[in-house]
């Protein structure tokens, strides 16, 4: 098997770039020979260390620039090259190597996104806001280079693994599944009390907590549907969600002849992963099996956008194109972090987010080129969404 000779993980410190660690340690003990250029964190120090004392990148990245004296300070001798800052996070991503995991959490994942992507690299993409915000710009971008990308997001893992691009104008619909999150069967009652810690307890899925909550809200849903359309070319009236509780299936691809076509595994975010990682070939790790005697049965169920307005409000940004999906997606990022301290309520992320959307100029689409441009503009519009979800906060703050 031939796996990239040289590796990076912007965003190792999370939940997807831990589990993209665990999956090149297994390769490395199968025989794989890879080095790693960049690993970039957040703001965990200590963990950041113990990464680059056991992989020996060229340069590890903090966001936070407050941590990089003590960053620093825990590699002096080591020969590993310490930064900080948000530009510095850019630079990493553009540094040689063959493979990149984008795994870098909200809007702050898309200058990376495209530093790599501008370099002929293969990006395993795990940000979806870099393709919500920006999506045909990142795809013309990778496609100039001579790059690929391979999204890592288990529902489009597998419709990257069962959409043949041959089959492509053949296609009839994609089908997402989601698991329906922690509330799947709670009342708007219920919903309505929801706290942080609840929002974030999801029943199948180890995940951010961002990620948590905008499972628990479906967002997550509606976010990816937006990415789907991107990235697979194909209109929002042929995309189509499901509730799967299970976990199982990932997705589907529902084609002309009525044959639909799904990729199934246990939930388990390594599995993409290991998927990007190899492709074409297929990586031997130590994989959970899937036992469906055991599991017995596989429900589905259409999703109630009663309880999770967060889909419509989705589609319907899709729909408006332009620059609504970056709204929504801005907006839906400042939601969540004020539920998480405690501000605003469960069912309040979904309300902040359609005034946003409704109190914002959607605009014209964001360029395609390559330039510097896009990224400066899809940043405007972000900050722009930010202002006014602020405002509301502020409302919502007076009012309570």
């Amino acid at each position: 098997m031939s796996l990239p000779a040289t590796v990076s993980v912007l965003g190792s410190t999370g939940s997807i770039g831990g589990s993209t660690l665990d999956i090149l340690e297994q390769a490395r003990r199968g025989g794989a020979e890879f080095r790693v250029v960049a690993l970039t964190g957040g703001s965990n120090v200590d963990l950041l260390l113990e990464q680059a004392r056991r992989w020996r990148p060229e340069v590890v990245v903090l966001a936070d620039e407050t941590g990089l004296a003590r960053l620093r300070a825990g590699l002096a001798g080591s020969g590993v090259e310490a930064a900080a800052g948000p530009g510095a996070v850019a630079e990493a991503a553009g540094r040689p190597s063959e493979w990149v995991m984008g795994a870098i959490v909200g809007s702050a994942g898309l200058a990376p996104a495209f530093a790599a992507a501008r370099r002929g690299a293969t990006l395993a993409l795990a940000n979806k806001e870099s393709v919500v915000c920006a999506g045909p710009a990142l795809m013309a971008a990778a496609k100039r280079s001579g790059g690929a990308i391979i999204p890592v997001d288990s529902e489009h893992s597998a419709l990257f693994q069962v959409l043949a691009p041959e089959q492509k104008g053949r296609v009839a619909r994609l089908i997402l599944t989601a698991s329906g999150g922690p509330f799947r069967t709670a009342s708007l009652d219920v919903m309505r009390q929801a706290t942080p810690e609840q929002a974030v307890a999801h029943p199948n899925w180890t995940m951010g907590v961002k990620n948590s909550v905008d499972s628990a809200t479906m967002m997550n849903k509606g976010l990816e549907m937006i990415e789907a359309a991107y990235l697979f070319d194909t209109p929002e009236s042929r995309i189509d969600i499901v509730v799967h509780p299970q976990s199982i299936v990932h997705s589907l691809v529902e084609y002309r002849d009525g044959s639909t076509l799904a990729q199934l595994g246990p939930p388990d975010m390594r599995t993409p992963i290991a998927c990007a990682l190899a492709w074409p070939d297929r990586l031997a790790w130590n994989a959970p099996r899937l036992d469906l005697p055991a599991l017995g049965a596989l429900t589905f169920e259409a999703p109630d956008l009663d309880r999770f307005p967060a889909l419509a409000l989705a589609r319907s940004a899709l729909r408006s194109g332009g620059r609504a999906p970056n709204v929504l997606n801005a907006a839906n990022e400042v939601a969540v972090a004020a539920f998480l301290q405690r501000r605003i309520g469960f069912l309040d992320i979904a309300a902040l987010v359609e005034e946003v959307l409704q109190a914002t100029d959607g605009g014209q689409n964001l360029a395609t080129t390559a330039g510097d441009e896009v990224i400066a503009e899809a940043l405007q519009v972000d900050a722009e969404a930010r202002r006014v979800a602020a405002d509301v906060l502020t409302r919502i703050g007076q009012a309570a």
